[in-house]
């Protein structure tokens, strides 16, 4: 009788322990998405429990850029619009329940593939052209082809990573003809031929 009291407490101890001395800390997530081709960059944020969840981005030197909180919720994405900042790395902190964590967030202007681009008629084949682009990284390029009255052709857009060439057939077309050949920053390459 004895040990069966014995076994009843341990087994009720056991099942206290499971039930109440298990507790893991809730767990938190954010993440900090830029926006391709804009100044905006999202921050993401998730949590297991609801709660107050403040928000503070800090500039080069420290100071507050952005700051702002969000009462009694599990998760948020918010938009931060960097258009009128300079460009640099700054600091984004997050503090709810589970304590503080930072983000750094490098602002910079937007890079143009342009630069990498070659328009060139082929020597070898009448009304053949070619279009490289060099050292994309998932950029899209837009190439328009037009007459010689500024008719369009063509137009495509061509999402590309890495290097880029292809061959454009005008054969049928007399007269002169314009590449425009633009990027996601809306920087434009044109070339007469």
């Amino acid at each position: 009788m004895k040990t069966k009291a014995i076994y009843l407490a341990a087994f009720l101890l056991m099942t206290v322990v499971a039930t109440f001395g298990s507790d893991e800390p809730k767990k938190a997530g954010v993440a900090v998405i830029p926006v391709k081709g804009a100044e905006v960059f999202k921050v993401i944020y998730k949590s297991e429990t609801p709660g107050r969840v403040k928000v503070f981005l800090y500039g080069a030197d420290s100071e507050i850029v952005y700051a702002g909180a969000f009462n009694n919720t599990e998760g948020f994405i918010l938009p931060l619009n960097f258009s009128k900042l300079s460009f640099g790395e700054y600091r984004l902190e997050l503090i709810d329940g589970n304590g503080k964590s930072t983000e750094k967030i490098v602002y910079e202007p937007a890079r143009s593939v342009v630069g990498n681009i070659r328009i060139a008629r082929l020597a070898s084949e009448q009304g053949k052209f070619l279009v490289t682009v060099r050292n994309a990284k998932n950029e899209k390029v837009t190439v328009r082809i037009f007459d010689g009255y500024n008719n369009l052709l063509h137009n495509e857009v061509k999402s590309v990573n890495g290097d880029f060439a292809q061959v454009y057939n005008v054969k049928n077309l007399t007269g002169a003809c314009t590449f425009e050949v633009s990027d996601h920053v809306g920087t434009v390459k044109t070339v007469q031929f």
